[in-house]
């Protein structure tokens, strides 16, 4: 029977239809339903419905998808005839709508509209195509029929985008974009040669299933931000698969090639093709990361030693790193050691991935350990399985790898399966994430591989360029520079030698990749950024933003913390969180980063934490490129500012405006001109290089300030903005004599300032959640500090010399870190200081203690952990490990005249290094003494450095 929707079809475009409907209230329904979904989104549903039921003209020669869809209809009409009655139902009630117009009649069309959706849902999943088919067809073939579904019903809808916001989501074309590319996969591979592959694709296939029909075909409310999160999750699941898809490729292409070395795989699914001839072209070289053998000696030497030596407990060692450092490749190449294959009973592979599965997991590690048939296992149930597991490897020296870990909750599921029965079995995580090992390892046990050395990358480069053949006498300068710029990363080496592979050979093209490596890098995004983008897919929702920032930065560029973390809170990115501040939450976001290595550690402050870090190349570019697709840098104006080379290269800066809407400044660097000042209502940040002026006292949101030059007097209306929070002036400046000592105001960093009389004490008093202050004061007029409760960091300048009265000093009781300079107190009075219960980080410097000798104290120091002597007269430091038990780290400079370091420092426990600059050649005996008593102890890790220059 031919179906008809002409009363449907008009009602649904009448742009009438949603005012009707939206505010409706059905009986026993108290919600009001929204149906600005309903119109042109349906329409295209049923347009596409009727094509396959009734086209006898449309085919796909490809995937012959219509042949099928066709059976599944009539068969579908067949068994669910009550689809047919309600499809009939819903079109005459719309020619009641169009007809008549009244209410009733728009309820009606609603209730058969609410009864009607539900039953579309059956077009939305695999598993309903087979129970709806007469016959069982070819799962290869089904699942791209299914598919090809799914591609056909997202291009209508995709048709209709203008009139959905939603619909204008790039994740929407990329996911239309990544079910054509599994058709790609489908279309090109016998089934039986991937049976896991399958199962994965048809789980995917259910999801965009799902997806579809839960936010186009629904009567509930849909959000932007619901459909968001839906399309992350579903993406990345995709994503993943791809790289599963990849090392399926690998390997088939191993037996294709047997062993031969000329292996090439896509890294994308959509790449790959049965005719290799044909499309050997597109096959991208980044697979061949996985056969790397260079480079990574030490660590491999070191995971050997903890797997076949050490303990006979179970020992859960993991293996860290950023993406593209070669974890997987270092796990492979262990893992298929002759002395590791030789040493354990039991070997098994299973990899965890961001969509990990439990029942997969277990089918995976049971089928490689024990005698069962995989088709035997298939059918066991989850508690069978894991019991099978259990008493196959109990008395057995077992080693598990379970590579690509991203959370600890697969371990928490899987643990008690992987008995402990001291017979000195391992399992080994690779993870990208540092805080996931810490929670599964022991430190110890957590093996970070440094980049490639000059040399390892070198030969890297060079065996992936020429393979069997050596690189010509002529291009190894050149080539030794290409492979040191790319920083010791196995993945970008690689990236790189694909490049240098396929143009011609010689000193000047090679020079050209030389001097412009981002450029090519960028050309080359599509070989890796799938790989990288796992980690930005994998971040919580209030890290992306952060992370995307680092644009703003120069690639090998030093970050300077502080900054960043002051960037972030004036993008607004940081939320409060709690009682606490925003740049403790500022910090936790940028540990983070780091933790799941995005970024890494340049420098450390003295109180061990990050001073600066440094994001490699590769991740950098992924961090533009993803920042450019989502849109990113022209919501910030400072990020445009800082990308306008690159950005004309790419964009017509036609979205530029934002740079000269003052209206959006939130951050301003290097500012020497503030006549436009006025306008920039939303100025966070401020980096002045010119004199202060007093327009800045109406930039009413200012949080941070920064005058480079020097500053003699500190105006009033600096103080009284109301949401200055940090004021850095090159001085020491003065407060003016117009400044409110009464006026609280919100600062939490103050430098550098003179706090000289009575009245500048009172003005700082009005600083009480003073964090950090840098100050100068006069000995005979200290100031009293106690009240500054808030107070963790001090950094105190003395000009002049105390007289004879020094006690009436007072230090703020919670004070964290103290620098004194100038001081020129006897070291018998250093106990004003000692006895600061707090104290984590001391630095006495330019003769801020005098005397020749220092007796330390018992009970003085308790919590110290990083102490710096610099230019002192000390000859002779006694001193005991009980004076200070927790000392980290010891900086000694320019104490020419000291004797020695005391030797029973050797004994203190958390001593971890002892840096010596340009002091006598005794210090730097004593410090080596240390060094080996430490070792002979067993302190491997202790580490001394001794220098002749001073080191600023």
């Amino acid at each position: 029977m031919a179906l008809s929707y002409e009363n449907l079809s008009c009602l649904l475009t009448n742009p009438d239809l949603l005012s009707h409907l939206q505010n409706l209230k059905l009986d026993g329904r108290e919600q009001i339903v929204s149906f600005q979904w309903h119109g042109p989104h349906f329409l295209a549903f049923l347009r596409y419905a009727t094509k396959l039921c009734l086209s006898s003209n449309y085919k796909n020669e490809r995937f012959n998808f219509l042949h099928y869809a066709m059976k599944f209809c009539l068969c579908f009409n067949k068994k669910h005839g009550r689809f047919n009655d309600l499809l009939k139902h819903l079109d005459d009630s719309a020619s009641d709508c169009i007809r008549y117009g009244e209410t009733e009649h728009y309820k009606i069309f609603l209730e058969n509209l609410l009864s009607f959706l539900p039953a579309i849902r059956e077009f939305f999943t695999v598993q309903k195509l087979l129970q709806l088919s007469d016959a069982t067809p070819n799962t290869n073939e089904l699942l791209a029929s299914f598919i090809g579904f799914l591609v056909e019903a997202i291009g209508e809808l995709l048709n209709c985008g203008p009139d959905s916001n939603f619909l204008g989501s790039h994740q929407v074309e990329f996911l239309l974009k990544e079910l054509e590319s599994l058709l790609s996969f489908l279309g090109d591979s016998e089934p039986e040669k991937k049976d896991n592959i399958l199962t994965e694709i048809e789980g995917i296939a259910n999801e965009a299933g799902f997806f579809l029909h839960s936010f186009f075909f629904t009567a509930d409310l849909v959000t932007a931000t619901k459909m968001d999160l839906a399309l992350t999750a579903l993406v990345e699941r995709i994503e993943i698969l791809q790289v599963r898809i990849k090392d399926h490729c690998i390997a088939f292409s191993e037996e294709v090639n047997c062993g031969s070395g000329s292996l090439q795989v896509a890294e994308n699914p959509r790449d790959v093709s049965s005719e290799s001839g044909q499309d050997a072209e597109s096959l991208q070289s980044i697979s061949k990361i996985n056969e790397i053998t260079v480079g990574n000696e030490d660590s491999t030497t070191k995971i050997l030693q903890k797997l076949l030596r050490g303990t006979k407990n179970r020992q859960l060692i993991s293996i860290v790193g950023m993406p593209g450092l070669g974890k997987t490749t270092l796990a492979k190449k262990i893992y298929n050691h002759s002395n590791v294959k030789d040493h354990f009973d039991k070997l098994s592979w299973c990899v965890v991935s961001q969509t990990y599965r439990k029942r997969k997991l277990l089918i995976d590690i049971l089928s490689s350990i024990s005698n069962l048939n995989r088709d035997i296992i298939l059918k066991m149930e989850d508690g069978d399985m894991a019991l099978h597991l259990h008493q196959s490897l109990s008395g057995r020296r077992y080693l598990i790898v379970m590579d690509d870990i991203w959370d600890i909750g697969p371990w928490n599921e899987l643990e008690t399966y992987f008995p402990n029965n001291e017979s000195g079995s391992r399992i080994l995580f690779t993870s990208r994430q540092k805080d996931v090992a810490k929670e599964i390892s022991d430190d110890i046990d957590i093996v970070e591989p440094p980049p490639l050395s000059k040399n390892e990358s070198w030969k890297l480069l060079e065996q992936n360029v020429f393979e069997n053949d050596r690189c010509p006498q002529e291009l190894r300068d050149i080539g030794n520079q290409i492979a040191e710029n790319c920083k010791g990363l196995p993945l970008l080496l690689v990236v790189i030698a694909s490049v240098l592979s396929n143009m011609e050979k010689t000193i000047s093209s090679w020079q050209q990749v030389a001097t412009s490596m981002s450029s090519y890098i960028s050309k080359k995004a599509d070989d890796f950024l799938s790989i990288l983008k796992l980690s930005y897919n994998h971040l919580p929702i209030h890290l992306k933003p952060c992370f995307l920032y680092l644009t703003a930065f120069e690639e090998d560029a030093e970050i300077p913390v502080r900054k960043l973390l002051l960037l972030w809170i004036a993008e607004g990115f940081i939320k409060k969180e709690g009682q606490k501040n925003f740049e403790d939450v500022a910090e936790e976001y940028l540990t983070d980063l780091i933790n799941r290595s995005l970024l890494q550690i340049a420098r450390k402050r003295s109180d061990n934490g990050v001073k600066s870090c440094t994001i490699h190349d590769l991740l950098l570019e992924m961090c533009w490129k993803v920042a450019e697709e989502e849109n990113f840098l022209f919501q910030h104006q400072f990020l445009v500012s800082k990308n306008l080379s690159r950005l004309k290269e790419s964009h017509s800066l036609e979205n530029s405006s934002i740079l000269h809407n003052s209206d959006s400044i939130r951050i301003l660097e290097s500012a020497n001109d503030l006549s436009s000042t006025e306008t920039m209502t939303e100025l966070r940040y401020l980096e002045l290089s010119s004199k202060l002026t007093s327009s800045i006292g109406r930039l009413q949101n200012l949080e941070f300030l920064l005058v480079e030059r020097k500053t003699n007097i500190l105006p009033r209306y600096l103080l009284n903005l109301p949401k200055l929070r940090h004021l850095r002036v090159g001085g020491p400046a003065r407060f003016s004599k117009n400044c409110d000592s009464s006026q609280i105001n919100n600062l939490q960093t103050l430098s550098f300032v003179c706090i000289f009389d009575s009245k500048d004490e009172e003005i700082l008093k009005c600083s009480p959640n003073l964090r950090s202050l840098n100050c100068a004061i006069l000995p005979d007029q200290c100031p009293d500090l106690s009240s500054l409760s808030q107070l963790e960091s001090l950094k105190i300048v003395f000009y002049g010399s105390f007289n004879d009265n020094h006690t009436t000093f007072n230090f703020p009781r919670n004070i964290k870190k103290l620098t004194l300079s100038k001081m020129g107190l006897p070291w018998e009075e250093i106990s004003l200081i000692g006895k600061l219960t707090k104290l984590e980080i001391l630095k006495l410097e330019d003769e801020a203690f005098e005397g020749e000798i220092w007796n330390t104290e018992d009970d003085e120091f308790q919590e110290l952990k990083f102490l710096k002597l610099d230019d002192l007269d000390l000859v002779q430091w006694n001193s005991s490990k009980d004076h200070f038990p927790k000392l980290e780290q010891l900086v000694l400079r320019y104490c020419h005249n000291l004797e020695m370091i005391p030797f029973e420092f050797s004994g203190i426990s958390t001593l971890e290094k002892i840096e010596v600059h340009a002091c006598g050649i005794k210090v730097d005996n004593s410090a080596t003494e240390i060094l080996e008593e430490q070792v002979d102890l067993g302190y491997e890790q202790f580490e001394v450095i001794i220098s002749k220059a001073i080191v600023e």
